[in-house]
C-alpha cells in the first residue's frame, strides 16, 4: 500500500470517528417540541372544579353582613379613648375584613347575585342589619342595646366591652364557618373553601389573643 493511499483512509477513519463523536454528543437523535399548555384565562374555571351552591352565596352574602357590624365597633376605638394595644387590634379587624369583604362581593357580583352594601348595613346598625332570612340575628352579632351601650362607653370601659363582645362576635363568625362546612356540598367551590377557612383561622386566633388582653384588664364593677 502507497504512503498516499494509507493517509487518504485514515483521513476518511478519522473524519467518520469526528461525526460519530458529534452525533452521539448532541443526543443521537431530535426529539420533536412539546406542544405547551395553554394557562387557564384569569377568572375562569377550570374544568372539573367544583360549582358554588346556593349555602355558599348565602354564607358570602351574610359574613359581608357579619363583617360590617365589626368594622363599626373597631371603628369607634380611636373615638371612644381606647387604648393603644385595642387600637392596634381595631386596626387590624378593619384592614382585614375589608379586604374579606372585598372579595365576598366580587364574588357574588361575578356570579349575578345580590352584593350587600356594607355602608348602608352600618348607617343605622340596628338589629336588623344582622338577621339572616328566619328574622333571627346571625351568630355572635350584637344587639341594638349591645351596640348602644359599647358606643356609650370611653377609656378602659370600652376596652373591657369591646374585647368581651368583639370575642363574642368572633365566636359567631366561627360558627357561621362551621355551619357552612356541615351542610353537604357546600364549599367545595375553591374561592369560598378559601375565605371560609381563612376566617376561621384568623378570627380563632384573634379570638385568644382577644382573651389574654381581657384577662389583662383590671376587673371592673358588673359585667356585660
Amino acid at each position: 500500500m502507497t504512503a498516499s493511499r494509507s493517509h487518504s483512509i485514515m483521513a476518511g477513519l478519522l473524519a467518520l470517528s469526528a461525526a460519530a463523536c458529534s452525533k452521539a454528543s448532541s443526543g443521537g437523535t431530535t426529539t420533536a417540541p412539546q406542544p405547551a399548555t395553554a394557562a387557564a384565562p384569569a377568572g375562569h374555571t377550570k374544568p372539573g372544579r367544583y360549582p358554588y351552591t346556593p349555602a355558599d352565596v348565602e354564607f358570602m352574602s351574610h359574613m359581608i353582613a357579619h363583617h360590617s357590624q365589626a368594622l363599626v365597633m373597631a371603628g369607634w376605638a380611636e373615638s371612644h379613648g381606647a387604648s393603644p394595644s385595642v387600637r392596634t387590634l381595631s386596626g387590624r379587624i378593619i384592614n382585614g375584613q375589608q379586604d374579606e369583604i372585598a372579595t365576598m362581593q366580587r364574588w357574588l357580583r361575578d356570579r349575578g347575585r345580590p352584593v350587600p352594601d356594607p355602608k348602608e348595613m352600618q348607617m343605622p346598625m340596628h338589629h336588623t342589619a344582622g338577621q339572616g332570612q328566619d328574622g333571627m340575628l346571625m351568630p355572635g352579632m350584637l344587639t341594638e342595646a349591645q351596640m348602644k351601650e359599647l358606643d356609650h362607653a370611653r377609656g378602659a370601659e370600652f376596652d373591657r366591652l369591646f374585647l368581651t363582645y368583639m370575642i363574642q362576635h368572633h365566636k359567631g363568625a366561627v360558627t357561621m364557618v362551621n355551619q357552612l362546612f356541615g351542610t353537604e356540598g357546600a364549599a367545595r367551590e375553591e374561592t369560598t373553601f378559601k375565605l371560609a377557612n381563612d376566617v376561621s383561622v384568623d378570627q380563632t386566633t384573634e379570638i385568644a389573643r382577644m382573651q389574654r388582653m381581657l384577662a389583662s384588664l383590671q376587673p371592673s364593677n358588673g359585667s356585660p
